[in-house]
């Protein structure tokens, strides 16, 4: 019922619905690209080694970049850099098409290519950095990633489907088209989504509006300017800094399962004709099975990336990853080898998608762009060794011993990394959180069942009280059902010679107002704040619906202070 709650929230954040959208449409555009420009490529060399080339020498923007792009998404509004981003790669994909078409030198074409490369460098710290400011709270930080990765590998799926259909129509152009045609799109989105720049600039935007206010506050008649309000010196706020251990654990993992994921890109042709020997056309299964379970993981990831802990899912992932590329290797017979690599491939993405969650919650905002850049760094040359080294020890030691390997790799660096983290893991309950796990301690809910008491304090509100305010008054209707967090409230009845009388005094963890709600009469006595307080109120509809017909809680409700001079605040 959480989960469920926790996505309709997330539905109805438009902006950040508008963008994994847009992201997705883009996605999509870009798989078009890369199995069109290989296919170009190939067709204009009738070389192998030139195609693997061109796939080694893009990561290069990747490298350089990284870094700097990660700078530009810390100092300027991260929609713009987006923007800017999409617009130079849309640039370069008209051009593209243009030279494609025109059967123009492959060097020129495999430069623009290079060009659009850099432009994706500086597309993915500023979104990494760009999606937690539209997020509402921590809790949406998880499903965010869960649903961005979704979308990915279902474009991973959609993309190349797509693409080889053109191909097959011999139109290899119009994938350079569509994918340029995409590009406008998320354009158009980005300009319609609120600006982001980081809390450090938001505080210099602040501190000089604030001197402003202080200029704007001197008399020009007088020549003197207004005294401050205190004469305590203006200390800077201290420098946000990054949690050495904790994000060194996270890098540990990221190097190993990027190390570990370019290895088996490169690997899967080898994986079919020499390991499974099936054939060249079972290297399309396999990567058809990484898409396959790179969705299963993401969607899986939706509902482990909810909890307040993610260290259990963060292992979860790793022995995924980890017990299916060492079956990959030790089993070789293709219909396992499926399953296996999808699996391997579903438990990267829960480690990517956990990873990105805590990542987003020890990094500050400020620092955000340039840690994902220099994370990019690091995964790149990891993913780049991985495609050299993972191949060659395949082939000198074989498959069973090089993957077990790697995939035992995975789950110990997982482990280091996590207990590297410590409590980084998790993060602290929410209001709504908390408030269910106060409610579901009180011996009146014993017994209701967790889906049941989250449904009905889905709409509970948190009610501040000051002495002598009167929460419920005898004899007006019934509509509310109240839990008392903290304070002290007096209940009193009104008796038939006009005078009031004070029947007891409730504190924490006590309720009041059921017996009317559930009586369907008026209420039978006052409820007054006697020192300041908290409460729950609950809308009676929703108590009613919490309490049911008959049950448990009903009849605990009815008992309750059963006895000579009972009479309940209801």
């Amino acid at each position: 019922m959480e989960a469920f709650r926790i996505y309709r929230q997330l539905l109805a954040n438009r902006p950040l619905t508008k963008l994994l959208v847009g992201e997705f449409i883009s996605g999509i555009g870009d798989w078009l690209y890369i199995v069109a420009i290989f296919v170009v490529i190939y067709r204009e060399t009738n070389d192998a080694a030139a195609v693997g080339a061109f796939g080694a020498v893009r990561m290069i923007p990747y490298i350089l970049l990284s870094v700097p792009a990660g700078l530009a998404a810390d100092r300027f509004d991260r929609r713009l850099v987006l923007l800017s981003s999409d617009i130079v790669r849309g640039s370069v994909m008209v051009v593209m098409t243009i030279l494609v078409a025109t059967n123009a030198p492959v060097l020129l074409i495999v430069a623009f290519a290079m060009v659009a490369a850099g432009g994706s460098t500086f597309f993915y710290p500023a979104i990494g950095a760009y999606i937690p400011s539209l997020a509402t709270d921590e809790r949406q930080l998880g499903p965010a990633n869960s649903a961005w990765a979704s979308l990915g590998n279902l474009s991973f799926i959609v993309g190349p489907a797509i693409g080889g259909l053109l191909i097959a129509l011999g139109d290899v152009v119009l994938a350079f088209v569509l994918n340029a045609a995409t590009f406008i799109v998320i354009g158009l989105i980005l300009w319609s989504l609120p600006p982001s720049r980081s809390r450090r600039s938001n505080a210099a935007a602040t501190e000089t509006a604030e001197a402003a206010g202080a200029v704007a506050s001197s008399d020009p008649a007088s020549g003197t300017t207004a005294a401050p309000a205190t004469t305590a010196p203006i200390v800077a706020p201290p420098a946000a800094k990054i949690p050495v251990a904790p994000i060194s654990g996270l890098a540990l993992i990221q190097v190993v399962v990027g190390f570990l994921d370019g290895g088996i890109q490169a690997l899967t042709i080898i994986l079919a004709v020499t390991v499974l020997h099936a054939g060249e056309d079972a290297n399309g299964y396999l990567n058809a099975a990484i898409g396959v379970g790179g969705l299963a993981g993401a969607i899986v990831s939706g509902v482990l990336v909810l909890r307040r802990r993610l260290a259990g899912p963060m292992v979860i992932g790793a022995v995924l990853t980890g017990a299916g590329v060492a079956a990959l290797g030790g089993i070789p017979v293709l219909s396992v080898a499926l399953l296996a690599i999808g699996l391997s491939s579903a438990g990267s993405i829960v480690l990517d998608v956990v990873l990105t969650t805590v990542f987003q919650r020890l990094v500050p905002d400020e620092l955000r762009g340039r840690a994902l850049g220099l994370l990019m760094t690091l995964n790149t040359v990891s993913g780049a060794s991985g495609a050299f080294i993972l191949p060659v020890v395949v082939v000198t030691f074989g498959a069973g011993v090089a993957l077990g390997g790697a995939g035992l790799a995975v789950i110990v660096a997982t482990v280091v990394g996590t207990i590297l983290m410590g409590p980084a893991t998790s993060r602290p309950a929410s209001p709504f959180e908390s408030t269910l796990l106060r409610v579901a301690k009180l011996p009146l809910f014993a017994g209701v069942r967790g889906s049941r008491l989250e449904a009905a304090l889905d709409h509970v509100r948190a009610m501040d009280v000051q002495p002598g305010q009167t929460i419920v008054r005898q004899g007006e209707p019934a509509d509310r059902f109240y839990i008392i967090v903290n304070g002290e409230f007096t209940v009193s009845q009104a008796t038939d010679a006009g005078t009031e009388v004070d029947l007891r005094t409730l504190g924490a963890d006590e309720v009041f107002g059921e017996l009317g709600l559930l009586n369907r009469t008026a209420r039978t006595a006052t409820v007054t704040a006697s020192a300041p307080g908290t409460l729950l109120e609950m809308a009676g509809e929703d108590f009613l619906e919490l309490v049911g017909a008959s049950g448990d809680l009903r009849g605990r409700l009815l008992g309750l202070y059963v006895g000579p001079g009972s009479v309940r605040s209801g």
